[in-house]
């Protein structure tokens, strides 16, 4: 595919991003090939990209990888996808992500996967825990994010919130690079920044125990700020001298807030609240 603003191949379209999807196209090159690189493509490997719009990095994938899969929403730019990228390596799928299940779109695939994929901003999250949570996970995720996304999802104790913990109990993230708002076509009203995601092998809870380890942290979630006993026993609707007590078990001081526990502590904290939980 010849390297083409997204704003003129748009005009030759006679397409419009489309906001209610979140439609922000790449435009710059070396944004692309940080992208490209953080993946470690091989060959071999078979990628799953979310919203491959325009399939500027869809083009550049088809030349690194063995198999593409590309998801996309809008219909319209699937009947430009399927006629600008015929290509055996890679399959087309018109959808919604989230009602798919990555095991039905991998299919026949042997062997691991990777996400590569500027994600559409407004279902990130849900995104992430579609493929992080689900029973087929991928090897790694490369995502192109919201700034601010990104420093939440890999934050660490002292700054953690409910993402970064529900990203880092399934694997490792980092920020690649941060990518300015002028390198998309239209630009967002904010900077953006790519993620990688080396995900585990396994959980780091057990992932029989992963429903309810996230309602704990749920619950010690549920009041910001607040000291962890208070928001506990807030969330779970127990006394705090119940609450307490179990944090005394797991060796957690009640004052601190959950926001500064390390992920080796929550382990810790599910150990003791799962054994006297319905």
């Amino acid at each position: 595919m010849e390297a083409v603003h997204p704003s003129r191949r748009l005009k030759e379209l006679e397409l419009a991003a489309r906001k209610g999807l979140g439609q922000h196209f790449l435009a710059d090159r070396g944004a692309l090939g940080k992208i490209l690189r953080a993946a470690r493509l091989s060959p071999e490997d078979t990628v799953v990209e979310v919203g491959p719009g325009l399939g500027i990095l869809t083009a550049e994938l088809l030349k690194q990888v063995g198999r593409v899969i590309a998801v996309e929403l809008d219909e319209a730019l699937v009947r430009s996808l399927c006629t600008e990228l015929a290509a055996q390596n890679l399959t087309i799928v018109q959808g919604d992500i989230l009602k798919l299940l990555p095991a039905s779109l991998l299919s026949g695939v042997t062997g691991g996967y990777k996400v590569v994929a500027n994600l559409p901003y407004y279902i990130t999250s849900a995104v992430l825990r579609h493929f992080l949570e689900s029973t087929r996970r991928p090897e790694l995720m490369v995502v192109m994010v919201q700034l601010e996304v990104a420093r939440a999802i890999t934050a660490a104790p002292g700054e953690m919130g409910m993402l970064g913990l529900s990203v880092q109990i399934f694997g490792a993230p980092r920020i690649v690079c941060r990518v300015p708002a002028g390198a998309f076509y239209p630009p967002p009203k904010v900077d953006s920044a790519v993620v990688g995601i080396e995900v585990f092998p396994a959980p780091t809870v057990p992932e029989t125990e992963l429903v309810g380890f996230f309602g704990i942290a749920r619950a010690a979630f549920s009041a910001a700020r607040k000291q962890i006993q208070n928001s506990l026993a807030q969330g779970l609707g127990k006394d705090k001298t119940w609450v307490a007590a179990r944090l005394e078990a797991a060796e957690i001081d009640p004052r601190r807030r959950a926001e500064t526990l390390e992920i080796s502590e929550w382990v810790k904290l599910w150990e003791v609240f799962r054994l006297c939980l319905p």
